[in-house]
Formats: C-alpha cells, sequence, structure tokens
C-alpha cells in the first residue's frame, strides 16, 4: 500500500460488502453489517528511530504521529488531524495527558486526568471531534444517532466527548443498579438536550446486546443513521495505542537500559489491552501484555485454559469490569484464527449458540504468548489498595488495583512494567473506604456532582422498546430544534424591523 493512501478496513466475518471500507466509514458505522467487527488490512510499521524521534514531543504531537500511520490525508488532511487530536488532549487536566510516575517498584501510567476521570476519555474525545468533523463534512446528512452501552465510564466519557456536538444525539443505556453513584451522576447530570441516559432492567451485558441487536435492525440502523461509541468502534482502540507508545518513551527516559515495557492492563471488554497487542504489531517494544480481571473472569480462563465460556456475571466493586463476554476479543479471535475470517465467523457462531469457544494445542499456545494473564477477586483488590496507600501514599480504584495485582501475580515489579491506572479512585467511594478510611478529599469536578439535577429514562430489559425510545427522542429533539430555529429568526426578523424603524425615524427627523 502507498504511504500517501490510509489504511483500509475489513470485518472479521468475511462479508464482501464490508471489506475494503475507509477510516470515515467504519468510525461512522461502527459495528459492521455483518455483525464483525473493523480491523486493518494491513498493519503500518514504526522504526525504533521514529519512536525516538517522537521522545521530546508533547502528547498531542505523538498521537498525531502515531495515528496518522492509519489516517493519512485522503481521509483526514494533517492539519485538521493534528487539529481534532489537539483540542482533545487539551481537555485534560494535565500537560502530560497521561503521565507515568513511579510507585512500590514499578511504573502505573495514569489515565484519569481527563474529564470524566477514567481512561476512555483519552479515546473518546477523539471519537467526538472525528464525528463532528465527518459530519460537517458530508457523512450522513450532517445526522448521526450514537447509541453506547456501559457498565460505568464508557457512558459519561461518551457523553462529556458528545454534548452539544451538532446533529449527534447521544443515547446511553447502563444497567439499573449495577454502576456506582459517581459514575451514574457523571452521565444524568449532563443537562445537554441531545444527552439521553437510560437505565436498562438488566446486566451490563444486556444492555451491551441491545445495541449489537439495534445494529443488526437495518431498518431502524438507517432510519436513524446508527453510530457507534464502544470499543467496537474502530477509532477507540486506534486512539488508545498512542498511550502505549508514550508511556514506552517516558519510561525508557527514566530507564534507558529497559529493551521493552510491560503492561498490566485491567480487562473487561478487552479494547484497551487490545491497543497495546496493536502497538506491539506496529513494532513497539512491547514484552509481556498481562490481562488482569476480577471474579468475572472469562479472558483469565481463556489464556490459561483456552475456555472462553460464558459465565452468569458477578456483582464486584469493580464494575466497570462486571462484563461476561468481551465485545473487542472478537478482533484478536480473528488474528489468532490466522486472519481467517470463515475461521472466525464459525467461531462466533459456535459460541453465539452455545455460550462456549474453547481452543488448544498451537493456538492455545500462540495465545499464551501474546497475552499472560491473572485474577483478583475483591479480597485482593482491597489488600491492594490498603497496601499502597499504607505503604506509599498512593491510593488506587478497584479497577487500577486489579492491575497492580497482577504485575505482582506474574512476578513483574520492576522498573520496565506498567500498571494502567484506569480510573480515578474518587469515583468509587463506597469500594474505597473498605481499605481505607478517611479518604483523600475527592476532586472538586466529583464533588458538586451531588448538587446537580439528574435526568434519565428507564427502560426494560427489550431491544424494540429502546429503539423506539431513541427514535421518540429525537423526533422530541429535531422538533425542539426546529422551534428555536424559527424562534431565533422571528426574533431576528424583529430585530431587523426594530432597526430598520430607528433608521428611518432618524431620517425623518433630519430632513425635518
Amino acid at each position: 500500500m502507498s504511504s500517501d493512501k490510509s489504511i483500509t478496513y475489513s470485518s472479521t466475518r468475511g462479508c464482501p460488502s464490508q471489506a475494503n471500507l475507509s477510516f470515515r466509514d467504519v468510525v461512522m458505522r461502527g459495528l459492521s453489517h455483518d455483525r464483525g467487527l473493523f480491523v486493518p488490512d494491513s498493519f503500518p510499521t514504526v522504526t525504533m528511530e521514529e519512536v525516538e524521534s517522537w521522545r521530546s514531543l508533547p502528547y498531542a504531537e505523538l498521537a498525531t504521529n502515531v495515528i496518522g500511520k492509519f489516517v493519512k490525508d485522503d481521509q483526514v488532511p494533517r492539519e485538521k488531524l493534528a487539529d481534532i487530536i489537539t483540542r482533545s488532549c487539551d481537555a485534560f487536566r494535565s500537560d502530560d495527558v497521561t503521565p507515568v510516575v513511579d510507585v512500590g517498584g514499578h511504573m502505573i501510567l495514569e489515565l484519569f486526568h481527563g474529564p470524566t476521570f477514567a481512561f476512555k476519555d483519552v479515546a473518546l474525545q477523539m471519537l467526538g471531534n472525528f464525528f463532528e468533523y465527518f459530519l460537517e463534512t458530508g457523512s450522513n446528512g450532517g445526522r448521526l444517532a450514537v447509541l453506547g452501552a456501559t457498565s460505568g465510564d464508557t457512558g459519561s466519557a461518551a457523553i462529556y466527548g458528545l454534548r452539544g456536538k451538532k446533529g449527534v444525539d447521544c443515547v446511553i443505556l447502563y444497567p439499573k443498579g449495577r454502576v456506582s453513584e459517581i459514575q451514574e451522576r457523571q452521565m444524568t447530570t449532563v443537562p445537554d438536550s441531545n444527552i439521553h441516559c437510560v437505565s436498562v432492567d438488566g446486566t451490563f451485558d444486556d444492555c451491551q446486546d441491545i445495541v449489537k441487536a439495534s445494529f443488526n435492525n437495518k431498518e431502524f440502523r438507517e432510519r436513524v443513521h446508527l453510530g457507534a461509541v464502544n470499543s467496537i468502534n474502530w477509532c477507540r482502540v486506534l486512539a488508545q495505542t498512542t498511550y502505549y507508545f508514550w508511556s514506552y518513551l517516558r519510561v525508557t527516559d527514566k530507564h534507558p537500559d529497559a529493551k521493552v515495557v510491560n503492561f498490566s492492563v485491567p480487562t473487561g471488554n478487552f479494547g484497551d489491552i487490545l491497543a497495546g497487542y496493536y502497538a506491539k504489531k506496529m513494532g513497539l517494544p512491547v514484552g509481556r501484555l498481562i490481562v488482569a480481571t476480577n471474579e468475572n473472569d472469562i479472558l483469565h480462563r481463556f489464556f490459561t485454559k483456552g475456555e472462553y465460556h460464558r459465565y452468569d456475571i458477578n456483582k464486584t466493586i469493580s464494575p466497570s469490569m462486571d462484563i461476561c463476554v468481551s465485545s473487542n476479543f472478537e478482533r484478536y479471535l480473528y488474528h489468532l484464527a490466522g486472519d481467517d475470517a470463515t475461521i472466525l465467523a464459525g467461531w462466533m457462531k459456535n459460541f453465539e449458540s452455545t455460550g462456549k469457544l474453547t481452543i488448544k494445542g498451537k493456538q492455545l499456545e500462540q495465545a499464551k504468548k501474546d497475552f499472560s494473564s491473572a485474577r483478583a477477586d475483591t479480597g485482593m483488590t482491597l489488600e491492594v489498595i490498603k497496601k499502597y496507600n499504607d505503604e506509599y501514599g498512593y491510593m488506587l480504584c478497584p479497577h487500577s488495583a486489579v492491575g497492580v495485582s497482577a504485575v505482582h501475580q506474574a512476578k513483574e515489579v520492576n522498573m520496565h512494567t506498567v500498571a494502567l491506572a484506569t480510573a480515578h479512585e474518587g469515583k468509587f467511594p463506597d469500594a474505597c473506604r473498605r481499605a481505607v478510611d478517611p479518604l483523600p478529599t475527592p476532586p472538586p469536578e466529583l464533588s458538586k456532582l451531588w448538587k446537580l439535577k439528574t435526568r434519565s429514562s428507564n427502560c426494560p430489559n427489550d431491544a424494540a422498546v429502546v429503539q423506539a425510545f431513541v427514535e421518540k427522542r429525537i423526533e422530541e429533539r429535531l422538533a425542539k430544534d426546529d422551534l428555536s430555529r424559527q424562534l431565533k429568526k422571528a426574533a431576528l426578523a424583529a430585530v431587523v424591523v426594530g432597526v430598520a424603524a430607528v433608521v428611518a425615524q432618524t431620517l425623518m427627523k433630519k430632513r425635518r
């Protein structure tokens, strides 16, 4: 592929009409129409000379270089790409965007300095700005209805990335009673008219199933111009590769003798650690990629025994990881199948009918080479939170503590291992208080949420009901916007008439 052409994408399930699509198409489409996920048709490579040349760059410039490997001028002009990424990074409280710190004999990548204090801000600030650019330049006739499912953090990050965006309606589904109060308030206190929060009587997986069913409903999908913000959207994964490059450079700034850098990633939907896998495929010197799970350990069971078997969800103190089917995992399975869409489609068909997918032999050996894994239950998680607070004065959220536990279990406590801190502990006070009491003072951005008004709706676990809700909300908002435009026109006309009258009076006086 010519270096001046953007990477194209095809579905993991091989439908010919879903092949060789552009970056714009896959970002706006979200989920492939054959129910697969979009993967790059080829991977650009980076040389160590290139990586070294990025060492002194600020985050936004480095990210522009990484994403620019996939996205060329034929999709987004370089100047506009830099603008999109720079504006996205400007939303963060830290100049480094994602700082890397030394704690407890290893490194921690702090991914919680964005608007909603969670790692998903990195990707969703960018995705919101890409949506805006593509709508402004002709996609979907300028309209997009985003339907997303959240186990806690995706929802608020998506909302903060899409609030007030012209032409966008954002509907976020979350499992009733299964997100923290702070997470719920981060979503439901946003007053923008294009934001719609819906609690669903079910689990996160139920919410995710509703989203997938909606994408598979061709008439509904086309009628509302449906788009995705979950990590099924390729843009999410691509954006997240950037902080693997960033953290590699920051680790080797401090420890230049490090040949490779290991990463331990708290994992639910598999998108975050998949970004690290893709960074490694591009040529970044990544060592071990450690999949860290809580009691909902379908991924740990897969990487230790080759068993991707669906079980019921356990409610834990790390709710964003309370997932029993990892929606992004299909992308990795596609690569494990040798990029063979026929094999992958067979695996997924069997899994969808039986709830079980089992690999063995060379495929299991390869999976174990690609990823390590560890499981931390609630007791282990609370122990890590307490230990790091008592011994190092550093507070971890429950999800981040799962990742740190995995570092210890993998015996990789060293200065070239990075644990990803995926959220601020202030989002999970009830869980953290079980290990540390009193808690540190929460950030004012989180404290003020208790004083704000909330608004949300409730729907049963029924795709048809949710789809009807989406259409009704879009109709209502469009009608309000139309009325608002008419009132503005009337007001403007009144001003014009008033000005004309004043001018006429002035002229008459002058004539006298």
